[in-house]
């Protein structure tokens, strides 16, 4: 694995990594920790799947009335969790593609990128083109990804390990259409983190006559909801789009660590990476604009290559996670 460039030009066949996501309701916010292994069903999740033999690495399948299908994750635990401490929690979020799922950051070395650091890393699926949302119709049944991971997931994990179940304990990131999952959570469910990460995720939905929202319907269309939609075609729910864009949810952005990288030089040859950065780069100078006219600090990289994640920005990015939350 490269940990500098890692490129997603084979996963975009038909798939998107740019953005988009439905409307939920309020923040879950439970916990209470046992321990790092028999983990239990709860929150609406049963366990149908499990692997806890690695000692970091643990391994979950679930069953749940939210999706139709078994949805899998995986929670990395630092080196030293059989200390009994407590520690923050990173929800990170995989892009959008057809070989995109829970496993997607293992396979790029998120194990070697934490090593040594006191923090817990939560990788559930998000779907091929899920786009951290609740659709607002489906064809093959329930595909309800903002339920399953803030209502179900979140109090789950924080029930199972040993976390600092509040704002100060966790942080959201992720790449291309889990970057813009991050933003969206972050926003829409304030209480529940207080970093957020988005790398060559898209900030803006409505830019450029909504091309993000038309990409985010017609993947998910031609994906994962047999002509279903996330945000409704032809028409849109334009209060669910109003609701997910992240440059119009700016005041929510107080208070919390804002992280953003972007490419500055997408292959032009390559049709899917050249529009998908090119969007990014553009929506995510409109937020860092709006966040600097409201007086929100916030860190922010343009780096030259296209859309792909960059393993050092992730390192930086997981120091920054733990610099902003509490301390293990």
């Amino acid at each position: 694995m490269s940990q500098s460039n890692i490129s997603r030009r084979q996963v975009l066949k038909t798939a998107g990594a740019a953005t988009a996501a439905a409307a939920l309701g309020g923040a879950g916010v439970i916990g209470s920790a046992t321990a790092a292994h028999a983990a239990r069903d709860g929150f609406g999740l049963r366990i149908v799947e499990h692997d806890e033999r690695d000692p970091r690495m643990k391994y979950y399948r679930f069953a749940t009335d939210a999706i139709g299908w078994n949805p899998g994750v995986n929670v990395l635990l630092p080196d030293d969790y059989s200390s009994g401490r407590r520690y923050p929690v990173l929800y990170l979020f995989h892009g959008g593609g057809l070989d995109q799922d829970f496993i997607t950051f293992d396979r790029w070395g998120i194990r070697s990128l934490s090593a040594g650091k006191r923090l817990i890393i939560v990788m559930p699926d998000g779907g091929h083109t899920g786009w951290y949302s609740n659709p607002v119709s489906s064809n093959v049944g329930p595909r309800d990804w903002e339920t399953f991971h803030i209502a179900q997931l979140l109090p789950w994990v924080d029930a199972n390990f040993r976390t600092y179940a509040e704002y100060d304990g966790r942080a959201v990131s992720g790449f291309s259409m889990g970057g813009f999952g991050a933003l969206k959570y972050a926003a829409k469910y304030y209480g529940d983190f207080a970093s957020v990460s988005s790398h060559s995720g898209p900030a803006s939905l409505r830019r450029d006559a909504g091309l993000v929202v038309h990409w985010a319907n017609i993947s998910s269309a031609a994906v994962d909801l047999a002509g279903g939609t996330v945000y409704g075609a032809p028409l849109w729910d334009e209060a669910r789009v109003s609701a997910d864009n992240p440059v119009q949810r700016v005041p929510s952005y107080h208070h919390k660590r804002v992280f953003l990288v972007a490419g500055t030089s997408p292959d032009p040859v390559n049709w899917a990476d050249y529009v998908q950065e090119t969007q990014v780069l553009a929506g995510q100078r409109e937020f860092r604009a709006r966040l600097g006219a409201a007086g929100i600090p916030h860190e922010w990289h343009e780096l030259p290559g296209g859309h792909v994640l960059r393993g050092d920005m992730l390192r930086r990015d997981l120091d920054g996670v733990i610099a902003r939350l509490r301390k293990a």
